[in-house]
């Protein structure tokens, strides 16, 4: 196994606007971060990966960016983010940047001359087509709902946006955009960065002439995901960026890959190094989607996630790296979605889902707050919701009666974006030590009992047992380079695996129930001594025991 620092680093993600606020706007920026470098340092982890602080009208918080080498004045200034990247290295972390390619805002320099004109020269950096029969180029919707064209009258139009209309798509066909990306990501190196989150990347080359996705019974638009994701030159364009950037540089690549196949992601995350580190696969977080579109509140069932979980772990073993993660900015809280939230479970059904997770083969990414296992929140009424693809999603639903208002608002409640959204909650004074101002969205109301402050200083908390996790990680070669095999995939409340190494193996137990279940150890663990390595229940034996209790996580080492 070729070993590279990425693959044993712990990745935390930082979503600024909610981490923390320094000046009392209500809106967390750069210096907030800089004042949190002890605490991610004591929570032992190794890169922060910082979601968008570019210049930007904030249509999608901060992912519509109208200049990539500028600083969003609400995060402060250039040096503010210089001071904040010295500090993150002098407390032995690294820092990768949120690269968000695919699209521009419709207020970058670049579409501002774009559509001035047919013949202005900037006008091929995006992607214009004529309409058809006075309607839209082709059938596709954006992935926030509505057409994924917008038509413009100054040259009578339409440019393509597979998100918000206020961001409009890069044409990658075209080399000078290719070079102005690569010259802005050298810009990004050169000031000391360790590497790039890419944001939809399989997203940016788009099949030949565009063609209409097929449409399914009472479906507004065409499926656009054959055209659009992992698109025909897609692995040559970042081929090139690795030829132009990235591999002069040791950096952390990590692609958002929609639509992304096992077979794709071993292009993309190749064990030669050609394009990309590793990639995000989204296959575990479509478990609990509707037939159409995602907002249901339906539950994951566990064999269904622990069938693509092994997919991935045995199909990238030896020729790709794996990324882990449950949560993210663009998730609701795994926490409430796959555990249980009660006062009784949350703690322990935080420990289970984590050490199920951090056990296995890949870079683990920790979302905010999720190492103090804060939850989904209660949202009064849609005037509390901020997210532009829930907003957009709302009207859109309810306007053509495929939701009444109460359902899509309780699907909203489960599955909406904003759940991870609200601000960590540092402490239990108002506004969760936040801010000393108004929140720029509501702080989940249970940060009395669920915080930072609270947890640090208990032996027992959650944020204790993530950094004993983290700490395992940095110590036991099997857990980072291991192989897996998964055990009892038919269990409907046990995830159950093994990890081996040069004869050291792991034996790793979850139970995703409030009920005592029966375990089958492998034949090497039943009945035998072996080492415990972490459990989130304090009393245990010395030989794995045959049931587990109640969201009981136990990981044995022979």
């Amino acid at each position: 196994m070729d070993k590279k620092w990425w693959k044993e680093s712990v990745v935390y993600q930082i979503y600024p606007r909610s981490f923390c606020d320094s000046n009392g706007d209500g809106i967390g920026d750069l210096n907030g971060i800089t004042s949190k470098m002890d605490y991610l340092q004591e929570l032992g982890i190794d890169v922060i990966w910082l979601s968008p602080v570019y210049q930007s009208p904030n249509a999608d918080n901060g992912y519509d960016i109208s200049d990539y080498q500028a600083i969003m004045e609400e995060f402060g200034t250039m040096e503010d983010y210089d001071r904040m990247l010295k500090s993150a290295h002098d407390h032995g972390i690294r820092i990768v940047m949120d690269l968000v390619v695919n699209h521009t805002s419709d207020e970058h320099e670049w579409f501002i001359e774009s559509r001035k004109s047919k013949d202005n020269p900037k006008r091929d950096y995006y992607i214009w087509r004529e309409g058809k029969d006075g309607h839209e180029p082709n059938n596709w919707g954006s992935c926030f709902s509505g057409s994924a064209w917008k038509y413009d009258e100054a040259t009578d139009m339409y440019y393509l946006h597979m998100f918000a209309e206020k961001q409009p798509d890069l044409n990658w066909e075209n080399p000078v955009v290719r070079d102005e990306v690569f010259k802005m990501m050298t810009w990004w190196c050169e000031k000391g960065i360790d590497g790039f989150r890419m944001d939809v990347i399989s997203m940016i080359s788009k099949a030949e002439g565009l063609p209409d996705g097929k449409k399914g019974e009472g479906e507004l638009y065409g499926d656009y995901t054959p055209y659009v994701c992992n698109g025909p030159h897609v692995h040559e364009y970042l081929q090139e960026m690795n030829q132009k950037v990235l591999s002069r540089y040791d950096l952390l690549t990590v692609g958002e890959c929609a639509g992304v196949t096992l077979e794709e992601a071993k292009k993309y995350a190749n064990s030669q190094g050609t394009e990309l580190n590793m990639v995000f696969q989204f296959e575990h977080m479509d478990l609990d989607a509707g037939e159409t579109c995602k907002w249901t509140d339906r539950k994951v069932p566990l064999p269904a996630l622990k069938e693509i979980m092994n997919k991935w772990q045995t199909g990238l073993e030896g020729c790709a790296w794996n990324s882990l993660y449950w949560c993210n900015h663009d998730q609701p809280r795994m926490l409430s979605r796959m555990g249980n939230d009660s006062d009784e479970y949350r703690e322990l059904s935080a420990k289970m889902l984590a050490t199920t997770l951090h056990m296995m083969q890949g870079t683990p990414y920790v979302y905010q707050g999720e190492e103090l296992g804060m939850t989904n929140v209660p949202f009064r009424n849609m005037d509390d919701i901020r997210d532009i693809e829930s907003i957009n999603a709302f009207r859109e639903m309810t306007e053509a009666g495929i939701f009444d208002e109460e359902t899509m608002f309780r699907y909203i409640c489960y599955k909406g974006r904003d759940n991870a959204r609200t601000p960590v909650q540092w402490d239990d004074s108002e506004n969760a030590g936040f801010t000393t101002g108004t929140p720029w969205i509501m702080v989940n109301p249970n940060y009395t009992k669920i915080n930072a402050k609270e947890q640090v200083s208990r032996p027992d908390s959650v944020f204790n047992y993530y950094k004993k996790l983290i700490a395992l990680r940095h110590t036991e070669d099997v857990i980072v380079y291991g192989t897996f095999e998964l055990l009892m995939p038919d269990d409907e409340n046990v995830f159950a695996y093994t990890r081996t190494l040069d004869g050291t193996r792991l034996f790793v137990a979850c139970n995703y129930s409030q009920d005592t279940v029966s375990v089958e150890a492998p034949a090497d663990f039943a009945g035998q001594k072996a080492e415990l390595l972490i459990s989130n229940y304090a009393e245990q034996g010395d030989t794995p025991a045959a049931v587990l209790r109640p969201y009981e996580a136990v990981v044995w080492k022979k």
